[in-house]
């Protein structure tokens, strides 16, 4: 039986924290392509897809035409609205790619801005998008993403996942929408946590010294109070990369070296 790795890695800076995720990132990919001949991946938004772009734009290790770009969550706006995931992630990584050497457009998967005044039908609308790309090719319960690029937020909420609302407890749907989302703007659609949890990889990607608190109840003390500490692929794999200030409050014993040949 195939064992699967849940590893925390701690960086010196945000700069060997972009070199690392994208040698990881780019290890990934090429196994994927090799398997599967795509690559399917989730972005959530924040600081995330411009730390994870720093160096993997630059590469000439991976193929991104056979990438596929998702979205963990988005914000129910119009894709040129400064809330969009879908702008910053085009915005920090798309946009920034070579032409020759790029993920062609009907290869990110984003939410109809048709749909983006009503989050119910918006997320129904992006479960069909995911069925569309993931049944058939895969034949699942859950989409299976080759990996899955998370952030966590200050009060432990991951995707548009937040403490002690319902949609924690979604099982269900594979999106859900939110209209009363403590952080504006209030409607949105997310993946859910057995969608999360049925990746093949997940890593969340961390820096700076506000979250040290809370990653430290998360990977050390094991709460489960906060959605990030939910989120444990059961057939996959669990990576969190984050600077030594994120990490700041860990013991060392709980912290791996890394290698790009995870």
């Amino acid at each position: 039986m195939k064992s699967y790795e849940k590893k925390i890695f701690s960086f010196a800076d945000s700069d060997e924290l972009s070199k690392s995720i994208c040698a990881y990132i780019e290890n990934l990919s090429k196994e994927s392509i090799e398997k599967h001949d795509r690559f399917t991946v989730a972005f959530s938004g924040g600081s995330l897809p411009k730390t994870v772009s720093k160096y993997l734009v630059q590469s000439s290790n991976v193929d991104f035409t056979k990438w596929y770009v998702f979205f963990a969550d988005e914000r129910c706006v119009k894709h040129n609205d400064s809330d969009s995931n879908y702008l910053l992630v085009k915005q920090e990584f798309l946009s920034k790619l070579r032409p020759e050497n790029c993920v062609p457009e009907s290869q990110v998967i984003s939410i109809n801005e048709d749909l983006v005044n009503n989050s119910e039908e918006a997320a129904d609308d992006y479960e069909e998008k995911l069925v569309k790309a993931f049944v058939g090719k895969e034949t699942v319960r859950y989409p299976v993403f080759d990996l899955l690029l998370l952030g966590m937020g200050p009060d432990g909420h991951t995707c548009s996942l937040f403490p002690g609302f319902p949609q924690v407890q979604e099982t269900g749907s594979w999106v859900t929408n939110i209209d009363n989302s403590p952080k504006p703007p209030s409607s949105r659609i997310t993946l859910t946590l057995p969608v999360l949890n049925d990746a093949h990889n997940v890593a969340f990607v961390n820096s700076g010294p506000q979250k040290a608190q809370i990653i430290k109840e998360i990977l050390q003390d094991k709460s489960t109070a906060y959605p990030a500490g939910l989120v444990s692929p059961h057939r996959g794999n669990l990576y969190w990369f984050m600077d030594n200030q994120s990490s700041s409050l860990l013991s060392p014993s709980v912290i791996s070296e890394f290698s790009n040949k995870l």
